[in-house]
């Protein structure tokens, strides 16, 4: 015991058993912790996916079509080469996170906004933006009044005139053709950007043409594969072109991780093997609750034709708005807070007040929702944007901390630097500091983002419906969202079938939704992380 313990002046005994312990405790409070939690998404996925009723031949296939191999390529790749391995795991990641995000896009044009109202929105977005930088470029001389002024009469004359010209037109382009213009152009010029960086103007270009010439192939292969051309277009937009622009990028700057994509083509290979030859071999798979009537059926009255689609059409609606609300009034409180505010006693207790809000318990911003918009204001209930506005006022203090511990990781020298080179306060903020916090306070809106979708108590407290069978329209329209329609599920309709089979079905996939959008945090933090 003496080799363990000595005496420090000023701190008294130092025990390093004690220490010891110490940590050994919190490591069993962490493994405990960890597998209760494993235990209960087992139980949960088990009754939703059903494994085990699955024929053996099933289960056999894919093992050694998919598992084995996987398991043999990537603990070589492991071993071999970490960073290939750590290369691979991500390209598989992320198509299938975005392949995800993607069908929440589709379901967005296929029911709620039409093609050619998007596509002539962002063509008035476009001519406005023109506008804008030729005012900017060309009538340098004017006073900045006159500027402002004429930017503002352009944006808002091009978004009051253009999307209704293009409505009235007789004959206009297919959905297909106005998504791939409209949506898969600015994905191309990211894409291609990334994919031939460095690579000269000519080869940029072409990666561009030919990844737009991918999504555009949306419009042929989404009827041969009886999936529609406009969710084909957006699944190649949203989630194959921007993987395989991301894949093909990163295998021109870094050679030595090529070698990781072949963990890609092991799973994806594999995957598609295993399904030919199960379906080949007659053997029946899962009698799994999460399948393709769940996901885009409304409710019913018996579990067996239950669906989730309203409800995560509304999901996605409410997370819209609240995103629009939330994050420019978030990121700009944070930037006045941290850059301007001076420091005196009505900061500290603006300070004091957002930390306090930021713990304050849903169902407090649901009964703060219900009687400023909905009492006050006299709005009705439960409609989109007012499901939304709750929902931004319940994870507004927390972007706005998050943006405000990004901004402070920013080193005070490299704003320092801007002002010795002459440049004002705002254009320190705009061209150093804000670049540089950007990822952090993507990251901390995201996990916000992530609380407000699993909430219930303020949708409840607005009056939000539990049960839609269709989805809003507008945002005046009644909304639903995944954890209402749960809890109509469970409470409501409350019976075995329900229980044994609905309830756990929307929980897997409400996880499913929110390990996604937690895990583009988490690439976001190590990123930055990396980066600095």
């Amino acid at each position: 015991m003496a080799a363990q313990e000595e005496r420090i002046e000023g701190f008294g005994h130092v025990s390093r058993t004690v220490g010891t312990v110490f940590r050994y405790v919190l490591l069993a409070a962490t493994l405990f912790g960890i597998v209760a939690l494993t235990i209960l998404l087992i139980y949960v996925a088990n009754d939703a996916i059903q494994p085990l009723t699955a024929d053996p031949g099933w289960h056999l296939t894919f093992f050694l079509t998919l598992v084995v191999p996987t398991l043999a390529v990537g603990g070589y790749l492991l071993r071999a080469d970490p960073a290939a391995f750590r290369f691979g795991a991500s390209v598989v990641g992320m198509l299938a996170v975005s392949a995800m995000f993607a069908g929440g896009a589709a379901m967005i044009f296929v029911d709620i906004v039409p093609p050619v109202v998007w596509f002539g929105y962002v063509l008035a977005l476009g001519l406005a933006l023109a506008g804008v930088v030729g005012l900017e470029r060309f009538d340098r001389q004017l006073p900045f009044i006159a500027r402002f002024v004429g930017a503002g009469a352009i944006i808002v004359g091009s978004l009051l005139l253009v999307p209704g010209a293009i409505q009235s037109l007789p004959v206009y382009p297919t959905d297909g053709i106005m998504l791939t213009l409209s949506l898969g152009g600015p994905v191309a010029v990211l894409v291609g950007r990334y994919a031939a960086a460095e690579a000269g103007r000519r080869k940029t270009a072409l990666a561009m043409l030919v990844a737009l010439a991918a999504v555009g192939a949306g419009e042929v292969l989404g009827p041969l594969l009886a999936i529609g051309a406009v969710p084909a277009t957006v699944l190649l937009a949203v989630a194959v072109v921007p993987t395989a622009g991301y894949a093909v990028g990163v295998a021109r700057r870094r050679p030595t991780q090529r070698s990781g994509l072949a963990l890609v083509a092991t799973i994806l290979g594999g995957a598609l093997v295993g399904a030919i030859a199960v379906d080949a071999l007659g053997f029946a798979g899962p009698q799994s609750w999460v399948d393709w009537q769940f996901l885009t059926s409304a409710h019913s009255g018996t579990a067996a034709e239950a669906g989730l689609y309203p409800a995560i059409g509304g999901s996605i609606l409410l997370m819209v708005t609240v995103a629009a609300l939330s994050f420019p009034l978030g990121v700009g409180a944070a930037v006045y807070l941290e850059e301007y505010a001076p420091d005196n006693r009505f900061t500290r207790f603006i300070d004091v007040n957002i930390s306090n809000l930021a713990g304050v318990p849903s169902v407090v911003y649901g009964l703060l929702g219900l009687g400023v918009f909905v009492t006050y204001l006299g709005q009705p209930t439960g409609t989109v944007l007012i499901g939304g506005a709750t929902l931004a006022l319940l994870i507004l203090p927390i972007v706005i901390i998050s943006a405000r511990e990004a901004l402070r990781s920013v080193p005070d020298s490299m704003r320092q630097a801007s002002y010795g080179m002459g440049a004002t306060r705002w254009q320190t903020i705009k061209n150093v500091v804000l670049p540089r916090a950007f990822p952090g306070i993507l990251t901390g809106t995201i996990l916000a983002l992530g609380r407000a979708i699993g909430e219930t108590a303020p949708l409840i407290m607005i009056g939000a419906p539990n049960v839609l069978f269709s989805l809003p329209t507008a945002l005046s329209s009644k909304v639903s969202a995944m954890p209402l329609q749960v809890y109509a599920w469970a409470s409501l309709f409350a019976s075995e079938p329900f229980y044994q089979a609905a309830v756990p079905a929307g929980v897997v996939v409400l996880l499913i939704v929110l390990l996604s959008m937690n895990s583009i945090a988490i690439v976001l933090r190590n990123k930055y992380q990396t980066d600095q």
